[in-house]
Formats: C-alpha cells, structure tokens, sequence
C-alpha cells in the first residue's frame, strides 16, 4: 500500500506523494493526470501535488505540480509542509530540500499555536530582471512601482521572480473583481507575461503587517501564496520604509490564516534574504494500492483525519479576535 499526505500551509491545500516509497516511481505523465485527479476529485480538492524525490546533495527534492498538470518552479507554502515531513522521517530540524531552481535551507520553528506545526523556509533566488520572469512591457528591464493602464489605470505594480513570477500591487482596499479579471488575463494568452505570472493586491494593516490576496498561475484564486507573500514582503520592505522594520517578522495575514516572514534588505536587491515561517499542518493521510496510483484510480482510498485542522482552526480564530 502506498501512503499519501492532504496537507496545507495557510490553507493552501497540497497532497504529498512519497516517489522515493514506491516500487516503480511515476513518470511524468501519469504525475501530472494523478496531480489533476487528485486535485480535482478527492476531499474536497487541493491547489497541487508535491512530490518527493531523492536528491544527491539534499535531504530530499521537491516537486510542485499544479492543479491543472502543471509544474511550478517553487512553492513557499508546499516547501513548509514537505519540510515538515522530511524532518519527521528522518529526525532532523534543520537541512535543505532541493527545488528547480535552488536548494533551500529550512528549518523547525517554534510552534505557531498549540498543535500547529511550523516551519521556516529560504525563498530564493530573487531577480527583478525582464527576462527571469518573463515579462515585456515599453522595453523595461524591471518594473517596480509602475503605473501600467494596460493593467489597471489606477494602480502602481512591480514584478519579481522567487522564482515563481509575481506581480504585486499595494492597494487601500483589495478589490477581488480587479484581482480576478487582472490574474485570468495575464495568464491567458497575452504580450505582457507570456508564461502566465501570480498576482497579488496588498494592503498595509500597519508597521510590518500586511493583507494579501493572490490569483496564483496554475490555480486561480488560492487561500494563500507562499512565494507570493514572500514577494510581497520584499516589495514592501524596499518602496514603505516607514512602515519597515527590519529588526522584526512582517506579519502576513491571507485568507487562510497568517504566515511571517522576514525580509534582509541588501543594497544589491537580488541579494536581499527572504524567509518564510508558517504553519505545516497534515489533515488526511490517504492508503491506496501502488497498482492503482499507477493507474490513477482514486476509487479505494482508505482515508485517516489527523485531527489537526481543529488545532489549526483554533489558531484562525485566535488571531482574529
């Protein structure tokens, strides 16, 4: 029998599938069907499928396969959760997980509530440069803090890559028909981003916190990004420096909950650090028969409740009073 994870990080829901447990790995393809069967089809759906995988120089590898079969460079919130379940498998606190682009450091956090698991994890690399994210807009090498009418005529936006592609724009008030609108467009066909790009719209509660809401690329509408708040965090720090202060967390709160992350500003911005700290919490672990993930069955699955969404539910409500 083959066991999987529903997971979550801010409610940004994920199964993890262990390839490196398996007899016969599965090759892309039958990844990507399972990834939009699973999401699609099994309790209540999720936003991805995180794959496991051995590495030659990490504890682990991950791999984040969209809702819609495709593959995201990175995910913050994904990164949390497989952290989690590396540290637990192997009984370590504190090593790196490769990913497409970089091998990250992650570590254990404290708890962020009783019975809420967390874990802190490098986002990274950053770049600002056209050509990483891709982006093309009157022959910019960067955009920050850019009025783009095309966009919105309105709003200021600016794009980073961490590496998943982001772009932000801090508003008074999020406006979720703009956010829709706007995310649906740039990740259809367009000339702005040709691969489709996370948006997010931010607004600042006060000194280091902060609301985001994000139509992630693969997705749509998402509980939570983890890149995306972490990107969001960076553009923060760098255009509202009186509302910064380095020395602490940013709180970022999200639909599903809240995450912190901490920003270190370098005078060259590629080079500034980015951290991301939330919750890593298992809700089900799912069993079935390896024959039957091979074949994208999802009929006989023997489901378990952790019981850890109500310690996670409890932490939501805490933090909203």
């Amino acid at each position: 029998m083959v066991k999987l994870l529903k997971v979550h990080g801010s409610e940004n829901k994920f199964f993890i599938l262990d390839q490196t447990l398996l007899e016969t790995p599965l090759p892309d393809d039958q990844l990507k069907a399972l990834a939009i069967n699973l999401c699609k089809n099994t309790l209540g759906g999720a936003d991805g499928l995180l794959v496991v995988d051995t590495s030659e120089n990490c504890l682990g590898k991950m791999r984040v396969i969209n809702a819609d079969g495709s593959e995201a460079k990175m995910c913050g919130n994904g990164l949390r959760t497989v952290s989690r379940y590396l540290s637990e498998k192997y009984q370590l606190d504190e090593f790196k997980v490769e990913t497409l682009e970089a091998p990250l450091s992650v570590s254990k956090a404290e708890d962020f509530y009783k019975g809420v698991p967390a874990f802190s994890v490098e986002i990274a690399p950053i770049s600002f440069n056209n050509t990483d994210l891709p982006f093309s807009y009157q022959q910019m090498t960067e955009m920050i803090d850019q009025k783009v009418p095309e966009f919105l005529p309105d709003q200021k936006f600016s794009a980073v890559a961490v590496p998943n592609p982001h772009l932000i724009s801090f508003v008074p008030e999020i406006n979720e028909d703009d956010l829709g609108t706007l995310g649906k467009t740039l990740n259809s066909t367009n000339p702005y981003f040709p691969e489709g790009v996370n948006v997010s719209f931010a607004k600042i509660l006060d000194t280091n916190k902060l609301f985001v809401q994000t139509y992630e690329r693969g997705v749509g509408f998402t509980n939570a990004c983890g890149t995306g708040m972490s990107a969001t965090s960076l553009i923060f720090a760098l255009l509202h420096a009186n509302e910064f202060d380095p020395t602490q967390d940013i709180s970022v709160y999200n639909p599903g909950g809240m995450v912190k992350t901490h920003v270190n500003l370098n005078s060259i911005k590629e080079l500034s650090e980015l951290h991301l700290i939330g919750n890593a919490t298992f809700t089900h672990e799912i069993q079935l028969s390896e024959q039957n993930l091979h074949n994208n069955d999802l009929n006989n699955l023997k489901v378990t409740e952790t019981g850890e969404q109500k310690n996670y539910q409890a932490f939501v409500d805490s933090i909203s009073k």
